[in-house]
């Protein structure tokens, strides 16, 4: 049957229903419809338009129709105001959208709005003083008498064609559409579906401010200017998305960042054509960064509004994305994916420290698998202070195919952990380690060592700090495995080789992915290696090349 649709599908043709006429007939029905089937480059049937050069409107709607639905100027009369927006909106088949027409000083005017976004009570109180307004105030200059005098609000524009109106409308605001005039008037009282501010998950901190981002633009940037109090913190908005025009922000201090990357970041936002970006940052992000299928994260993410104040003041760039938690900074490197907010909220000795147990659990999470599986196929690998390492006994599977098998499981658990509810998570953990764990091994299925260097590498994989470098470790890891469970030593080296080459060629907005360490930088070695005190920090460092590198008066 499916191949009998793609024949027809191609010839143009379509099946005949039971009882039809003749192929003529089928044809003439065809151009009545005027549709077809065609196959596209993917190879995927779909229907399009006949092309139609005699200019035949679509069906179901008029010439009037089409000229009010492509119409921008905004009309005198508020019935074509109605009219015009029921065409261009669909004013009367969605609920939510309300023309509510009342009269003030003699003049009808026409109140514009999504309900679910209007601040009712604010609202109001505009309403109230509209009714104040007298006849001989209305009568020549109603449109701005009533902006400059009786809307008593802070936030109040003019859209002068129908697509500005709409468009704030969609935004949040209110639109006032005066008879006879040919301009509406904005009020800017919306009220967002919103979550209140909370500390994120991924960023929790022993000692340190327990608010983050939400979902609210305007309520993330408001974080952020709190901390940094500076009139030279510029904050750009944009849109983003044919269909979704989602509000993008870019952030960042007009005499610390460099102009060049501010530049090219607003360009590449501004050239952006997508039908939208409903899943928010992530999907900028892959449109804005074009590194394919590279799985290492080339912007940091962080839902903390004082690590991207701290970033700011480091001449970093900071984009924000209307209804996304989180905000990405850019450029930055393989080692900012390792720092946390905690080791600046620690004494700087302890901060080292804490630093460098990170590192060693992100390089465990990366080479404990791979290493102990080369010495257990080549045991002359094994130093004499290791011989203790190596199973003890056999199991039924390969040791390499115990691994994937394990890896595999530890996602599965995860994924399951993400989907099950919170009173059934102690439950499927419990199922977790105790039934698959313990018996896998005492069926012979998995040797101890195994789930031993497993769980190592897990914890290794949790404590770091990025869960998208996380995610991108594993990958690697899992390239380790296999090319020294198939190749040995050669293959181990060759893919640590072949990966640390890899990750030097990539770059984020010119800056090299392991700055400092490839080229090598002494300063910010030293700043990546150790927690460096405050008052110590004299300069900012050179990654994001900025136009003030005095970070703090020199002290003789």
């Amino acid at each position: 049957m499916m191949k009998k649709l793609l024949d027809m599908a191609r010839t143009g043709q379509r099946s005949k229903p039971d009882g039809a006429g003749s192929e003529g007939g089928s044809m003439k029905a065809e151009n009545e419809r005027g549709e077809k089937l065609e196959i596209d480059r993917e190879g995927n049937i779909i229907q399009r338009e006949l092309e139609n050069p005699s200019g035949v409107l679509p069906p179901d709607m008029t010439a009037e129709e089409m000229r009010m639905k492509n119409e921008d100027d905004i009309p005198g009369s508020i019935d074509e105001v109605k009219r015009l927006l029921e065409e261009r909106c669909g004013l009367s088949a969605s609920f939510d959208l309300v023309l509510r027409e009342m009269v003030f000083g003699g003049r009808r005017v026409g109140i514009f709005y999504a309900n679910g976004f209007a601040k009712d009570t604010v609202l109001t109180e505009v309403l109230k003083r509209l009714t104040y307004a007298m006849e001989e105030e209305m009568h020549d200059h109603a449109l701005q008498t009533l902006f400059d005098e009786l809307i008593p609000h802070i936030q109040v524009s003019k859209a002068d064609n129908m697509s500005n109106a709409v468009e704030l409308v969609f935004k949040g605001g209110t639109a006032l559409f005066i008879e006879h005039e040919p301009a509406a008037i904005i009020i800017d009282a919306k009220n967002f579906p919103a979550r209140t501010t909370e500390e994120p998950d991924l960023e929790r901190v022993v000692r340190g401010a327990r608010d983050g981002f939400v979902e609210t633009l305007l309520t993330n940037v408001t974080l952020v200017r709190r901390r940094v109090r500076d009139p030279r913190l510029k904050l750009k908005i944009m849109n983003v998305g044919k269909r979704t025009n989602t509000d993008v922000c870019i952030g960042y201090l007009s005499d610390i960042a460099n102009p060049r990357l501010i530049e090219e970041v607003r360009n590449k936002i501004k050239e952006l054509e997508l039908d939208g970006i409903p899943l928010a940052e992530k999907q900028l992000e892959e449109a804005i960064m074009r590194k394919g299928w590279n799985p290492y994260p080339l912007v940091r993410y962080t839902e903390r509004p004082d690590v991207a104040a701290a970033h700011l003041l480091e001449g970093h760039v900071v984009i924000f994305v209307d209804t996304s938690p989180s905000a990405m900074i850019l450029p930055t490197t393989f080692f900012h994916h390792v720092q946390h907010a905690e080791e600046y909220r620690q004494t700087p000795f302890v901060g080292t420290y804490l630093r460098w147990v990170r590192f060693v659990g992100v390089i465990g999470s990366l080479f404990v698998l791979p290493l102990w599986l080369l010495m257990v196929k080549d045991p002359h690998f094994k130093p004499e202070v290791l011989s203790f390492i190596g199973p003890s006994q056999s199991a039924h599977l390969p040791i390499m195919v115990q691994f994937l098998f394990a890896e595999l499981g530890i996602d599965l658990m995860r994924m399951a952990a993400v989907h099950t509810p919170s009173p059934l998570a102690t439950a499927m953990g419990l199922v977790a380690a105790v039934l698959v764990g313990e018996i896998a091994v005492k069926t012979g299925l998995f040797v101890n060592e195994v789930i031993l260097y497993l769980a190592v590498a897990a914890i290794g994989s949790f404590a770091t700090p990025s869960y998208e470098l996380a995610m991108a470790n594993r990958l690697s890891r899992l390239v380790f495995i296999l090319a020294t469970g198939l190749f040995g030593a050669p293959g181990f080296v060759i893919s640590a080789t072949l990966w640390v080459i890899l990750l030097a060629l990539q770059r984020s907005y010119d800056s090299p992915y392991l700055w400092p360490f490839l080229p090598f930088n002494w300063k910010g070695a030293l700043a990546i290696l150790i927690r460096i005190p405050v008052t110590s920090s004299n300069t900012r460092l050179s990654l994001t090349k900025p136009i003030d590198r005095s970070r703090q008066p020199q002290r003789q």
